[in-house]
C-alpha cells in the first residue's frame, strides 16, 4: 500500500476470508436519524462484530498474512487496553497461536476480563505501567528481546487493508444504484479512515468523505494543518477508543489529500449526548468512539444533510455501564438541561427559603453543598439545578439578578468543575 492506494483485490480477498469468523455487519437505514435530518441515514454497524468493534478486521488480516508467511510457530504481541486487544485475542484463539497483551495497570477489570474471555488459553495478559505509553514501551522491549511479532493497532499496511473491508461491504449492501453523498468516518490512529477512503477513492470524490475526531484529541486535524504528522502535547482520554496523540505515518500518507476542514471535531460532551439519546431512543449501545460519526451528523446539521444519502460508520459498542452516570451528567450539561452555580447567600434566617422561591416549576435541585460555613455575614453554596427546557435557565438567571443574588455559573469552567463537582 502506498499513500492513499489500497489494493482492491487484496481487500476483496480479506473480505472473503473474514467470513471464516463472522458474517458481514449490517448496514441499516435508521428511521429516527433519517427523519431528524430529512435524509437517508445509513449506519454501518461495526458494533455488531464478535468483539463489538471493527478492530477484529485488521487483526485478522494481519494474522492471516503472518500465517501464510510461516508465522505459526511465533508469539504475537500487542499493546492495548481496548478494542484492539479484544480483536487481537479473538484472532489468536481462532488461529490457535500464543499472544501476549500488554495493558496498563490502570485498565478497568471489565476490559481485562473481556480480553481474556475472547483469547482463552491462547492469551497472556501483562499489566505494566500506569499509562499507555509505558505499556507500549514495555511491549516493544519484549518484542525486541524475544523476536516476537508486534501487531500494531493502525499503522501497518495489513491492518489498513483489513479495515478497508468495511468499505467493500458498504457498497455491496447499499440498494442497487445508490451511492452515498457523504460517508462519515471516525478517526483515532487513522487505520479505518485510511482503508475506507483508499478503497473508495475511485467511487467517491474527496469531498464526499467526512472525518471526525474527538475535540480533545485532534491528531489528524493538527497534522493536516501542519502538513506532517504531529504529536499532541495533551490528549483528553474520555473517548478512549479514538484518543490518539499521533496519527500513524502510513495513515497520514493515506489521508493527507484531505483538507483540515474535512475533519470535524466533536466535543466530548456532545458525544455523551449522542450516547444517551441513541440508548434511550434506539436501544443502541455505543462507546464514545462509536458515537463519533453520529455526533458528526449533528455538527453538519439538516441544511447540509437534507435530501442526501449518508453512511455513518458506527465503529464500536464496548461501553462500560459504570460510566453511564458521568455520560448522563455531561450530556445534560451540553444540552443546557443542567447547570452548576456557586451562590453567595446571606447568613440570616429565611435566606435559603427566599432562594428556593426563585426556582421555577420545572427546576429541580440535584446538588446542594455548603462550601464555606465560617463566614459571619455570607456563605458560599454549590448548587446543581436540572430543568426540562434550557430556556428555563434564562428566566432563572433573570430572577437571580432581579433579587440581587450573588452567583457564578461554573457549568463550563472545567478547572472549577473538576475540583468541586
Amino acid at each position: 500500500m502506498d499513500g492513499a492506494n489500497v489494493d482492491k483485490v487484496a481487500v476483496d480477498d480479506a473480505r472473503r476470508a473474514l467470513r471464516e469468523i463472522f458474517p458481514e455487519t449490517p448496514l441499516q437505514l435508521n428511521e429516527h436519524l433519517s427523519r431528524r435530518f430529512d435524509a437517508q441515514v445509513w449506519l454501518k454497524r461495526e458494533d455488531l462484530s464478535p468483539v463489538r468493534s471493527y478492530k477484529i478486521r485488521g487483526a485478522f488480516n494481519f494474522f492471516r498474512k503472518a500465517m501464510a508467511a510461516g508465522g505459526r510457530g511465533r508469539t504475537f504481541v500487542c499493546a492495548s487496553a481496548g478494542n484492539h486487544a479484544q480483536g487481537f485475542a479473538f484472532v489468536c484463539r481462532h488461529f490457535a497461536v500464543p499472544g501476549i497483551v500488554f495493558m496498563p495497570v490502570t485498565t478497568p477489570q471489565q476490559k481485562i476480563d473481556k480480553t481474556r474471555m475472547f483469547g482463552g488459553e491462547f492469551i497472556t495478559i501483562r499489566l505494566i505501567g500506569d499509562i499507555f505509553d509505558q505499556c507500549y514501551a514495555a511491549a516493544n522491549a519484549y518484542v525486541e528481546e524475544t523476536g516476537s511479532v508486534m501487531v500494531p493497532p493502525f499503522d501497518h499496511a495489513h491492518i489498513i487493508e483489513g479495515q478497508a473491508t468495511v468499505a467493500a461491504e458498504i457498497f455491496s449492501q447499499l440498494p442497487k444504484g445508490s451511492v452515498p453523498d457523504l460517508l462519515i468516518l471516525p478517526v483515532g490512529g487513522g487505520g479505518l479512515a485510511s482503508g475506507v477512503t483508499g478503497y473508495l477513492q475511485e467511487q467517491l470524490p474527496p469531498e464526499a468523505f467526512v472525518l471526525v475526531e474527538p475535540e480533545g484529541a485532534p491528531s489528524l486535524r493538527r497534522s493536516l494543518e501542519a502538513g506532517t504528522p504531529v504529536r499532541l502535547p495533551k490528549v483528553d482520554n474520555f473517548v478512549d477508543g479514538a484518543a490518539v496523540a499521533r496519527v500513524g505515518d502510513l495513515n497520514f500518507e493515506a489521508l493527507k489529500r484531505f483538507s483540515p476542514e474535512q475533519v470535524l471535531l466533536a466535543p466530548e460532551n456532545a458525544i455523551c449526548l449522542t450516547i444517551a439519546e441513541m440508548l434511550n431512543l434506539e436501544g443502541l449501545v455505543l462507546e464514545p468512539a462509536g458515537a463519533l460519526s453520529i455526533t458528526a451528523l449533528e455538527i453538519l446539521g439538516t441544511e447540509r444533510l437534507q435530501g442526501k444519502t449518508v453512511v455513518a460508520v458506527v465503529s464500536g459498542g464496548n461501553f462500560d455501564f459504570e460510566r453511564l452516570p458521568d455520560v448522563k451528567e455531561r450530556a445534560m450539561r451540553y444540552s443546557g438541561l443542567k447547570k452548576y452555580f456557586i451562590l453567595r447567600l446571606a447568613q440570616r434566617p429565611g435566606a435559603l427559603r427566599d432562594f428556593l422561591n426563585l426556582l421555577g416549576a420545572e427546576d429541580d435541585i440535584s446538588r446542594f453543598e455548603y462550601l464555606k460555613k465560617s463566614a459571619r455575614n455570607f456563605g458560599s453554596i454549590l448548587i446543581g439545578i436540572e430543568t426540562k427546557d434550557p430556556a428555563n435557565f434564562k428566566e432563572l438567571i433573570r430572577r437571580f439578578e432581579a433579587a440581587d443574588l450573588g452567583y457564578q455559573d461554573i457549568t463550563d469552567n472545567e478547572i472549577l468543575a473538576n475540583l468541586i463537582i
